[in-house]
Formats: structure tokens, C-alpha cells, sequence
């Protein structure tokens, strides 16, 4: 199958967010393989309006109101788009103090934008293919988390684990919830869910609301689908083979007894339990972790990954951003030249101007705030090039840089020829390995890049085989990835029961 990368719950100025439809879908089709643009549509909880509640009540109600008067031609835009290159899906989102907010996806461009309680309601009263995904879960409950004691995984048979509010898989995992809805609630985790016998497939996405899906850093979903089309996507989600990761596209396989991530199996088999799981991921890997109901029954250890000698896949990282410039953006092009050697892939990690909700002082509001052309310009053999566009850093704990990542063939004497905004350095595959550098713009308060240490395929990939001999119920096994430079992947669990 074929593993593809995408962003179903990202918004724009269709409702109450910032930045144009048109610009959304430029920027969605430069990096991903899919997406939807989802428009906030209502709220049928709505706190009554008071002093207090005026700004959150008014600026809701004018983010539904401008949706649906414009919902026509919103889903004509996105059924255009839908090709070989991008293929989007058509969405809306329902907030929820009862049940926890949930948006529609559908393949279906007949999708019609309807008014009801909640998401049962909402995919059964839509008449077209739909199903609804639960997103920033962990919030209190009744305040807009999920609601386990109502869920229907019928219903929604996907979780939204990650995203620009944090991640919501236990009370434990990194990224907590610092958005001003509130902390994580250990009540409402990932982790609960699972413990309550619900199959539900994970996924991530940015909650992006300025137009940039995908935009780096805030969350991504995979799915491990036959084919790039509407339809073979659909069935993948359907099937729950989907992940989630943080950051970096972090390649994930994992199988029990051969059956594919999301899968449900008899609990009735008395076989061992066959686990295999590969990782292929992008900068070296902190820790790969094999879960038995939330209990780890095997360990990576990334302290204990060291480069082979045999090894003749590196990964390489060219970071760009910093700088005082907290308004306009500020331009890089940047190159890399291949001797005695090959570039296999590059991977974009481009960011948008972070916006995840309106404010009562947010001057954001213009249709280009994200109309930001990074994009890769050449990916060959012997040399990639590219431009990006950065903003200041939100704050010291908060980036707003970009990155490229490439995967090199070769060996230790291969060369590379970096050139960065006219930085120009020449260094080996083995010089690098014992350390990056960086360099700046201007004397001081200045835009900067940094190269990354190189890493060896024995740093960042591991895979394996383990049996369980001690199954024997409704158990469930999943997976989760964490690397050195914080980017983390959850893999939906395969189960039994």
C-alpha cells in the first residue's frame, strides 16, 4: 500500500478563521496528498450570551452565519480541487459542550450543511458517505471534551490525538494543553477511551486556523491506503489505517498475526500473537515503544542505536527562522549539491504564520495572511533546492522556523555542498555526522539557519518480530515513536474483541 499524508481539520477565513479558501487549498496541494478545509458551522450548546460571553458568542455565531451563506460555493471550490495532485474531502465542524467537538468528513461532494444535536444525528440526517472525528478530546469533560459515556465509534471511528491544542493519548504524553480552553483531563485522554473497550483509529491534524494545512509542527495524519484517490483514502479511514504524528513523517508499520493497523480480530484464537513493526523515522529516535493494553511489552532504546559501518542511508536536516522580524516574512533559498552520492527524497516541513483562534486584539484577519509560497523547486539525484518563508519565533519554547529533510545514499566520503542564502559550505557525510553548524543573517537579532548532525539508518529505523504467548482475551497492541528532536508518532492499535 501506499502511505500517504494529509490534514482533515484545518480552517480559514470561511468562517471565523483568517486567510483566503484559494490560498489554502495552493498551500495544501505543495505539500500534501490530501486534505479538507473545514468551516465552523455550530454550536447547539451554546452558552446564553451575557457581558461575559458576548466576544466567544458573537464571533461564533458570525463564523456560522458566513458559512452557511456561503456554503455552495465553499463545497464547489473544494470539489474543483479534488485531482491527481490534491484530493480533499468535504467538511464542517460542530462544537459540542455534551458530546465534545466533532467535524463531518465526507467523499461525497453532495455533502449538505445541516443543523443538528449531535454527531449521530449529524452523519445519519446527511443521507451522503460521512463519518465524524472527535478532535482536542482531552478537555474537561463537559467543556468541550469528549464525552466517553456517549461515544459511538459507529459514529466516530476516528480520534483526533494531536494537534496545535496538544496531544490528548494519556496525562503523561508530551505537548500538554496550554490553549485557553484549559488543561488536559486525564478523564478524557486517549488512553481512557481505550481502556473502555472502544476501537477507534487515531489521527492528526493542525486545527490550523489561517489557511496553511499541514502547516508543520501541528499535526498530520497518515494513512496506509492502495491507491491516491477520494476513494481509496475513504476506505482506509473506514478501516481505521491511520496514525498520527506530531511533526515529521515519521514511516510507521505495524501488524498482529499479519492484520494491518485498526484492524479487529477474533479474541477466540488460541494461536501466539505475532507482532512486526518497522520505523523509519526522520531524525534519531529517542524510543520505539510495543503497548499490550497500555502496558509496554517491548522497547526500542534509542541511546542504543550508534551508526554501522554497513550503514549507506543518512538523513539530513537544514532548519531556517530566528530573527526579530515579528511581521513580514523573511525569504530563504537554499540548495544542496550531491558528489559520490545520491539525495533519495526531500520532505518539507514548512510552517504558516500560527493562528489557532480568533481574539479580541488578533489583527490577523487579512485574506493573504498565509499566502506563503515554500515550496521544494528541485529534487534530483545530485540536487535538491527550495525556498521558504519565516517569521519570528512565537517565543524561546514556541518555533515558527522551517526545515527541509533529505535522505541521502552514499558513504562517509560522500560530499555535500550546502548553500543557504549565499552561505556556502562544503562538508563530508562523515564531517557531519560529528556535528551541524549554523550561521546568521545580519550582526545581531538575525534570521539564521542551522544544519543538523547527520544521522545513519541504524539511528533513525528499527524494526522487528516479537510473539505474545500470554494473550487470551479482548487485549489490544499499538505503538508509539518518539524522537530526539520531540516529534512523536501514535499507531492506531490493532485489536482483539
Amino acid at each position: 500500500m501506499k502511505l500517504l499524508w494529509g490534514d482533515i481539520h484545518n480552517h480559514c477565513g470561511i468562517t471565523y478563521g483568517y486567510g483566503s479558501l484559494k490560498n489554502a487549498l495552493e498551500r495544501a496541494k505543495s505539500h500534501l496528498d490530501f486534505c479538507a478545509v473545514t468551516g465552523h458551522a455550530m454550536w447547539p450548546d451554546i452558552p446564553d450570551r451575557t457581558e461575559e460571553t458576548a466576544f466567544v458568542v458573537d464571533f461564533h455565531q458570525a463564523g456560522f452565519e458566513k458559512l452557511r451563506a456561503h456554503w455552495d460555493e465553499v463545497a464547489a471550490q473544494l470539489a474543483a480541487c479534488n485531482s491527481k495532485e490534491l484530493v480533499t474531502f468535504q467538511a464542517y465542524e460542530m462544537h459540542s459542550s455534551e458530546y465534545g467537538d466533532h467535524h463531518i468528513v465526507s467523499p461525497s461532494d453532495s455533502l449538505p450543511l445541516i443543523y443538528r444535536d449531535s454527531p449521530a444525528q449529524l452523519k445519519e440526517d446527511c443521507k451522503v458517505p460521512a463519518l465524524t472525528v472527535c478532535h482536542h478530546i482531552a478537555y474537561t469533560p463537559g467543556y468541550r471534551g469528549i464525552n466517553w459515556d456517549k461515544f459511538d465509534e459507529t459514529v466516530t471511528p476516528l480520534i483526533e490525538v494531536c494537534s496545535k491544542h496538544g496531544c490528548g493519548m494519556s496525562e503523561t504524553a508530551p505537548y500538554p494543553y496550554y490553549h485557553n480552553m484549559g488543561p488536559r483531563d486525564s478523564r478524557n485522554t486517549v488512553y481512557e477511551g481505550l481502556r473502555r473497550g472502544y476501537h477507534f483509529g487515531f489521527v492528526g491534524s493542525t486545527d490550523h486556523h489561517a489557511g496553511f494545512p499541514g502547516s508543520y509542527g501541528d499535526g498530520k495524519m497518515a494513512v496506509w491506503a492502495e491507491e491516491k484517490t477520494r476513494e481509496s483514502i475513504w476506505q482506509a479511514m473506514l478501516a481505521r489505517r491511520t496514525y498520527a504524528v506530531t511533526g515529521d513523517r515519521i514511516e510507521c508499520e505495524f501488524s498482529v498475526n499479519g492484520a494491518p493497523m485498526g484492524s479487529i480480530l477474533s479474541p477466540d484464537d488460541d494461536a501466539p500473537r505475532r507482532i512486526e513493526y518497522r520505523v523509519k523515522g526522520c531524525y534519531k529516535l529517542d524510543k520505539v515503544v510495543i503497548f499490550k493494553n497500555l502496558r509496554p511489552i517491548h522497547i526500542d532504546e534509542g541511546l542504543m542505536l550508534f551508526p554501522s559501518p554497513d550503514d549507506n542511508h543518512y538523513k539530513l536536516r537544514i532548519e531556517m527562522g530566528w530573527g526579530n522580524n515579528k511581521a513580514d516574512l523573511f525569504r530563504w533559498l537554499g540548495n544542496v549539491t550531491v558528489e559520490n552520492g545520491s539525495i533519495l527524497s526531500v520532505e518539507p516541513c514548512f510552517r504558516g504564520r500560527s493562528v489557532l483562534a480568533p481574539s479580541s486584539t488578533n489583527t490577523d484577519g487579512f485574506d493573504d495572511v498565509n499566502d506563503i509560497d515554500s515550496k521544494l523547486l528541485e529534487v534530483s539525484a545530485q540536487r535538491a533546492s527550495w525556498q521558504c518563508f519565516s517569521v519570528k519565533n512565537v517565543s524561546p519554547l514556541h518555533p515558527l522556523t522551517s526545515s527541509v529533510i533529505l535522505e541521502l545514499e552514499g558513504s562517509p566520503e560522500t560530499q555535500l555542498t550546502i548553500d543557504v542564502n549565499g552561505h556556502r559550505q562544503t562538508l563530508t557525510v562523515k564531517q557531519l555526522m560529528e556535528g551541524g553548524y549554523s550561521a546568521h543573517m545580519k550582526p545581531y537579532h538575525s534570521q539564521a539557519f542551522k544544519v543538523h548532525p547527520i544521522f545513519t539508518e541504524t539511528e533513525y529505523s528499527v524494526s522487528g518480530t516479537l510473539t505474545d504467548d500470554t494473550h487470551g482475551g479482548k487485549d489490544f497492541y499499538h505503538m508509539e515513536v518518539y524522537q530526539a528532536n520531540g516529534s512523536c508518532a501514535f499507531v492506531t492499535p490493532v485489536y482483539f474483541g
